[in-house]
């Protein structure tokens, strides 16, 4: 079998023996004589799916029943405007720590209908450190504070010891592009988004982890904008990405079998490391990311020029290195080693890396 070594920011690449067990599956789910595609989401054949996928990655992330986990459309971005519909009302503020594009998206989203407040922002460097979170700074108004926990584009995280203790407002994480990548107490949050197709799924699917409680009754949000709405429904008031949700449980039974987040975060930081060693030691790729901000699930780097950049990208296909142009926002190179991204599939960016520095040291094309 010839596969590459996806290095995509998403859709990602999905574990093997994943995608193995759905092809088994894809013609005749568990004897039922079709596929998941095919199923009514309302059988009972499906509603059992969707329960054990939902109770594995809370299983997986030490959530217990005061969560209610939803699985949803319209991926992340439409999040940037349900969070804040739904918890803010009057004259109370969404207080943003602005630390990357979608950040700034969500910030921006918010800013359009309510009242915002910008706790702290490191687009004055690029983006590349994480601000401090000073919650004296929080206006006394504030219902919630929203993070980014990893920001794909720039590449940099807010690691775990940086989430707030004790917060009196909610706390609300986009956890897109490290979810499931590396232990956090996630009790902390009160709301967790995540769209799937970094470390959990095919695209089309966000899920959304809630705090029991933290919605009060009201009657002026729209239908399928109103999280109450999912909650009583379990996620079927309409139809859902029933496959791809069946995709989710079999990388969630697939974190949990190899040793749950804890091992995946050991295997993440040795393969970041690796990585960052290498480009830290490099006469031609840096990194631009403050060191204890660095994220480990997107490695950006450049060589200083956008010729050499892109013959970099074009050569790297000739390796089986896919997808390792930077977001077009930024430019350079963007290695995304998600879960799924074995070990060898580093090793063999970084030769490379080394076989490209030695051609091109003097930075000639």
């Amino acid at each position: 079998m010839n596969r590459i070594y996806n290095f995509a920011a998403g859709p990602s690449q999905l574990p093997l023996d994943v995608l193995e067990e759905a092809k088994r599956d894809l013609l005749n789910y568990k004897g039922s004589g079709m596929s998941v595609m095919e199923m009514s989401h309302r059988s009972s054949s499906y509603k059992k799916i969707q329960e054990e996928v939902g109770e594995r990655i809370k299983h997986l992330m030490g959530l217990g029943d005061d969560y209610d986990i939803l699985f949803l459309q319209a991926g992340g971005s439409l999040q940037f405007y349900m969070v804040p519909l739904n918890f803010l009302k009057g004259d109370e503020v969404g207080s943003y720590l602005v630390t990357g594009s979608w950040a700034k998206k969500a910030y921006d989203e918010g800013t359009r209908f309510f009242n915002t407040q910008k706790l702290a922002s490191s687009e004055d460097k690029n983006f590349s450190y994480i601000p401090e979170i000073n919650l004296d700074n929080l206006d006394p108004r504030t219902k919630f504070l929203y993070l980014c926990t990893n920001n794909t584009i720039y590449g940099t995280r807010i690691s775990p010891d940086l989430i707030p203790e004790n917060l009196k407002p909610l706390l609300v994480a986009d956890m897109s592009s490290n979810i499931l990548s590396e232990v956090y107490d996630f009790n902390k949050f009160d709301l967790i988004f995540a769209g799937v197709q970094k470390n959990l799924g095919p695209a089309g699917v966000v899920i959304v982890l809630i705090r029991k409680g933290t919605l009060e009754d009201r009657n002026d949000l729209p239908t399928m904008l109103d999280y109450r709405t999912h909650i009583s429904k379990d996620s079927i008031y309409n139809t859902p990405p029933c496959f791809n949700i069946y995709m989710c449980g079999l990388v969630a039974k697939y974190l949990e079998d190899n040793g749950g987040i804890l091992e995946f975060q050991k295997k993440n930081e040795e393969k970041a490391k690796l990585l960052y060693d290498y480009i830290d030691n490099s006469k031609i790729f840096t990194n631009p990311v403050n060191k204890e901000d660095r994220s480990l699930m997107n490695v950006t780097f450049v060589t200083g020029s956008k010729d050499l950049d892109e013959k970099f990208v074009e050569g790297a296909k000739d390796r089986g290195l896919e997808n390792l142009k930077g977001h077009r926002s930024v430019g350079g190179m963007r290695a995304s080693i998600y879960n799924s991204m074995t070990i060898d599939g580093v090793k063999a960016l970084i030769n490379y890396m080394e076989d490209f520095e030695k051609e091109h040291k003097n930075g000639n094309l």
